[in-house]
């Protein structure tokens, strides 16, 4: 049995987790690291926007790069992953009623990302090391560019471990009953797959810093680009299996829902660990060092069975949300448990935001582009930051920010600052996210080249004259994107004045009203069935229908595209 006492731990009134008080401190500092590295990472990537603005340009190529750099490095890896090592504490220790494995090592990942991160951080801003996340060889990077990467992969990788060792701790403990709760299955999903990741980094960061050292004479370049999308890809895929457990988490806060499935939904998170990191392969279909064959099979065959996996949790998190709603009275009609939502909640706004952007724009967008005759015409334009930009910005980072909302009066005991403000801060952030990914993509489509601050190419010998309209969309996606910062410092604000200015919530007192559990509820009714046409999940199934269709007009688009650039006869 434990030997802890009940003074290590508080049990909010609302949800009824038992919060370690070692595990809580933790969370708040890596959540609060995270959100100042959002901060960070956002004021360069407006640098960036506005540079890439044909109208504006603000910054010199050279601070471009430099920008470019600290925004893809700080946003896609530094802030996210603080801010999963938050979730995963928080999923093994307070969703289980347990406390953490060696708080000790748990430190030492807080530090070692944060001292890796920081060296990182002095390296591009030195002036030497604009390599952009991507590093590629034989561009070079100070030795302590690469140290601080290594620094702070072994950070995240104790703290992988620290959350499996939580997770042994309770089942010895006995702190719950049964299977691991679903939202914590998708914790272990995204921690098997975060090992995979690290270890990839490993492979190539390693040997990379020993040659930036000179001890190693050569890194082949297409081996560097093989091993290191292992790793550059596979990190979006923890980010996915992340937002997509809180999906789920929130589901339940807000509605009192349950999954329509819980096997299908552990079954898709199974299919995630089987082949989600091989849609790494579609970084890599212009490379000429690997056959067609193996291009096909892994962005065709393998990747599909992926995508079913999202399109599974697609369609189970709002169909559970469509079923708890029709469970408690709003059955009428196809969407009345949609419109009834409560929309001015942030928490539920920012989750079913993330769900339809990532669907439609994110989603769709990568299975598009996995296609190789397809990825011919968009590699290495506008389009792959238009793409990633729908998954990391619309999908993962706008999922994190909802449940921010939700873990302020839990884990900070203060409540939500600024409430008017935050009401409307996922519409903001997610409309300045949507259009720019949209429309960064479509100039994509016609050719813009990523990773160049001046896409006019003003004053070279090879100038190109991109279309106007080309032009427009460039201009109009940088200024959703200066929509999207403003979004993004709204969240900043709200949340640093809950944390330090927020009124106080006492330990015995509730932050909202509890909800109540969907099926409870359904049985004080009477009721014997839900839905209309014999399904219970009626609304669910016809966005589903037109997620499909959608996919088949884009795939039908971007066929249409190719065979216009390339003739045939």
């Amino acid at each position: 049995m434990s030997t802890t006492t009940i003074s290590e731990y508080r049990v909010d009134p609302v949800s009824g987790l038992k919060i370690n008080r070692t595990a809580n401190t933790l969370v708040k500092w890596n959540a609060f690291a995270a959100v100042v590295f959002l901060l960070v990472g956002g004021l360069f990537g407006l640098g960036v926007a506005l540079t890439r603005m044909p109208s504006v340009q603000l910054l010199s190529p050279e601070l471009f790069y430099m920008a470019l750099t600290a925004h893809g490095l700080v946003n896609l890896a530094v802030w996210i992953i603080f801010f999963e090592m938050a979730v995963l504490y928080f999923l093994g220790a307070h969703v289980l009623g347990n406390r953490l494995a060696t708080p000790r090592w748990a430190w030492t990942q807080f530090w070692l990302m944060l001292v890796g991160a920081a060296m990182v951080a002095v390296a591009v801003l030195g002036g030497n090391s604009s390599v952009m996340m991507t590093s590629y060889v034989p561009l070079t990077a100070e030795p302590h560019f690469y140290l601080g990467l290594i620094l702070f992969a072994v950070g995240a990788l104790i703290g992988c471990f620290v959350f499996l060792g939580t997770l042994v701790i309770a089942k010895r403990e006995k702190t719950y009953s049964g299977s691991l709760p679903l939202v914590v299955f998708g914790g272990v999903t995204a921690t098997i797959i975060a090992v995979f990741t690290i270890v990839s980094g490993a492979l190539i960061l390693i040997p990379t810093f020993l040659w930036s050292v000179g001890l190693i004479e050569h890194i082949d370049p297409m081996m560097y680009r093989v091993v290191w999308w292992g790793f550059g890809h596979s990190s979006q895929q923890i980010n996915v299996v992340t937002h997509i457990s809180i999906w789920y988490l929130i589901s339940s806060l807000v509605f009192g829902a349950k999954p329509m499935s819980e096997k299908v939904s552990r079954g898709a998170f199974l299919l995630y660990i089987l082949f989600l990191q091989l849609g790494s392969a579609h970084h890599l279909l212009s490379d000429p060092g690997l056959t067609s064959a193996w291009k096909i099979f892994n962005t065709s065959y393998m990747i599909y069975l992926a995508v079913l996996a999202s399109m599974i949790h697609g369609l189970t998190v709002p169909g559970s949300i469509e079923v708890a709603q029709r469970k408690k009275g709003l059955d009428a009609g196809l969407f009345t448990w949609l419109r009834k939502a409560p929309w001015g909640n942030p928490i539920f706004s920012g989750m079913f935001l993330s769900l339809v952007g990532f669907g439609f724009i994110g989603g769709i967008t990568g299975v598009v582009m996995s296609v190789e005759q397809i990825n011919m015409i968009i590699h290495n334009t506008m389009y792959l930051p238009g793409h990633f930009h729908g998954t990391l910005v619309v999908g993962t980072t706008m999922a994190f920010m909802a449940v921010t909302y939700w873990l302020i009066p839990v884990v900070f005991q203060r409540k939500i600052a600024l409430a008017g403000m935050a009401k409307w801060q996922p519409y903001v952030f997610s409309l300045g996210a949507w259009v720019f990914s949209i429309a960064l993509m479509g100039a994509g489509t016609m050719g813009v080249q990523r990773r160049h601050a001046d896409i006019t190419f003003a004053g070279q010998p090879l100038a190109y004259q991109y279309p106007e309209i080309a032009k427009g969309l460039m201009d109009i996606g940088e200024i959703f994107g200066v929509i999207m910062s403003v979004g993004a410092v709204m969240f900043i604000v709200i949340v640093l004045a809950s944390i330090f200015t927020g009124e106080r919530i006492a330990e015995d007192s509730a932050p909202w009203p509890k909800v109540e559990d969907a099926d409870v509820v359904f049985e004080k009714t009477g009721k014997k069935h839900i839905g209309i046409w014999g399904m219970e999940a009626p609304g669910t199934f016809v966005l589903a229908m037109i997620l499909f269709a959608t996919i088949i007009l884009y795939y039908f688009i971007n066929f249409k595209y190719l065979s216009t650039v390339w003739g045939m006869s």
